[in-house]
């Protein structure tokens, strides 16, 4: 399972310096306990963890810049939180979707990746767009509805209800599976 599975972090490196910033910051800090007990459930079981991410106008820079900026936002406390390990790829996409003008398809299919297991900000943006790709790519889905968040909860909670209902993704929360069985039949 583990060789078919990946974990999403979707624009948790992130200033969070625009309109609406602050809510989400607030909704994020509410999930980062939950992503950081996912992130160490799957790396204990070899689930590769692939950072997806805003570049932020950061078009000429490396991983360790783009962090760097990112700590100059009210959203420090979140990329202080949940850094990528050395081991962790990390891809920089310029749109909302992290399949959209990125190299993550090509990573998925030499990974032999079938499954995605998707988290991250915003839940009703980067998330569901990422979601809506990847469906349409034939992944299999699980968004843990703790491991997202929105700037609005309703609009975090509508989010979650389109990926359940159009593209049949497993919305239980992260507490509620066993993370090595969570795509079996």
């Amino acid at each position: 399972m583990s060789q078919k599975t990946a974990l999403l972090i979707i624009d948790m490196i992130n200033k969070m310096d625009f309109d609406g910033g602050e809510e989400l910051l607030v909704n994020t800090k509410s999930i980062m306990d939950n992503l950081n007990h996912l992130k160490e459930q799957v790396k204990q079981t070899g689930i590769p963890v692939i950072y997806v991410n805003d570049n932020f106008g950061l078009w000429q820079d490396n991983k360790t810049d783009l962090i760097e900026e990112c700590r100059k936002g009210i959203g420090q406390p979140i990329v202080n939180g949940i850094l990528p390990e050395d081991d962790d790829y990390f891809i920089i996409k310029p749109k909302h979707s992290g399949f959209y003008g990125t190299q993550l398809s090509i990573l998925l299919g030499q990974l032999e990746v079938s499954n995605l297991i998707l988290t991250g900000v915003a839940g009703d943006i980067c998330v569901l767009f990422t979601a809506n790709d990847a469906y349409m790519r034939d992944f299999n889905l699980w968004v843990p509805r703790d491991g997202i968040a929105s700037e609005k909860d309703e609009d975090n909670l509508n989010a979650i209800k389109i990926m359940e209902r159009s593209l049949f993704a497993n919305t239980d929360k992260i507490s509620e599976v066993d993370v090595g069985k969570v795509f079996e039949d």
